[in-house]
């Protein structure tokens, strides 16, 4: 008869484009007992997320809550609730996940407009003011922190630009939230996701999600139903407003984890917490130029929560990355897409953005370089 050992999993350092580590805070939280998901200790406890959510998304929405799902459930939430058939709707492509809202457009029935931009890059106001010149849309969606690519969008100008066109604005904020400034209100972004194994610092399993009042009134006004049970805005809100409607049964562990994980971000303060992850990112970027290392995007739009690194001709990525793994129980990731084999994605979000860690991942890089 076989057996099965109990779970001994490796401690990873976790360096990758996610998940990143998760707070002993956090873990500790995971283990307190369950409640039910009416429960009124668990009505407190969602009160309390929704609180931390709009102060981490820099937000007044009422609407701000996180969806039960990974980040790519943020995104399809995000997408199906706000395209109908036949809708104008413009994505701006520029790496693998805004390919992503392509695919899940087009599934829900868009009339699609691509605007692309080679990966690396990012797109300016007049890209997105020629586009709807040429073509207006219902939703503009763009990447703000592009996990395959590590660019960083500049949104505010862009905002004002798809606004004066009539249009939405439909951010993915899944590698920003908690490690630079997201400023939902500031920028008027009407339609936000995120997720929670990133800069939040929590285990995978949620994905925040918030929407403006200018989305809110498309929503209200939809000609036809939300074509997805599970990710209807309408029902879901039920059940994190007041009402506290049965929806669906909340994943309650990953609840009390991302409270803790908001918690650690209040404590830490905004400021405080966006200086941490730039001033690490700049220290890990000096490291890598004394190892003759480059990173693929340009100072001016790079991403501090996550760095994509040219990979010198003649090294194999995918060795290189499992050498770190295997000698060094580092975890980093290589490309995706059109950067497979080129790059490497290094993560420094939340818990995992310490110098330590980069110290750390520094020695083993040049270590394995070097053989």
């Amino acid at each position: 008869m076989k057996t099965y050992k109990d779970l001994n999993t490796s401690p990873r350092i976790l360096l990758g484009p996610g998940p990143s580590m998760v707070h002993p805070r956090v873990l500790r939280a995971m283990a307190h007992p369950l409640v039910g998901h009416l429960d009124p200790q668990f009505v407190n406890l969602m009160n309390e997320v929704q609180e931390l959510l709009r102060f981490v998304f820099e937000t007044e929405n009422k609407m701000t809550f996180p969806i039960s799902g990974t980040g790519s459930a943020g995104m399809e939430t995000a997408v199906v609730n706000f395209v109908e058939p036949g809708d104008p709707v413009l994505v701006c492509v520029n790496g693998y996940f805004s390919e992503r809202l392509c695919e899940m457009s087009l599934r829900y029935g868009a009339d699609l407009t691509r605007l692309e931009r080679p990966w690396g890059t990012v797109f300016t106001p007049e890209d997105i003011d020629n586009a709807l010149k040429a073509k207006p849309a219902k939703v503009v969606m763009i990447v703000m922190a592009e996990t395959s690519t590590g660019t960083l969008q500049p949104l505010e100008e862009i905002s004002k630009i798809v606004h004066s066109h009539g249009a939405l604005l439909l951010v993915d904020c899944v590698t920003s939230l908690g490690g630079i400034p997201v400023e939902i209100d500031k920028t008027e972004i009407d339609i936000a996701y995120s997720g929670t194994q990133k800069c939040l610092g929590c285990p995978p399993g949620l994905s925040p999600i918030t929407v403006g009042a200018r989305a809110l009134e498309v929503l209200n006004h939809r000609k036809t139903k939300v074509p997805s049970w599970y990710f209807d805005l309408t029902a879901i809100q039920n059940y994190w407003g007041d009402e506290r409607t049965y929806h669906h049964t909340a994943p309650i562990s990953m609840c009390y984890g991302l409270r803790e994980g908001l918690r650690l971000i209040y404590e830490e303060g905004l400021s405080e917490r966006f200086s941490r992850h730039q001033e690490n990112a700049e220290f890990f970027w000096d490291g890598l130029a004394k190892l003759g290392l480059e990173p693929v995007v340009p100072l001016e739009f790079r991403l501090p929560t996550l760095t994509t690194i040219t990979v010198p001709e003649g090294v194999d990525a995918g060795k290189v990355s499992r050498q770190l793994l295997d000698e060094y129980n580092i975890e980093i990731a290589g490309g995706l897409g059109a950067f497979k084999g080129k790059v490497w994605r290094v993560g420094l979000m939340g818990y995992s953005s310490s110098k330590e860690n980069i110290v750390l991942l520094l020695a083993a890089l040049s270590r394995v370089l070097g053989k």
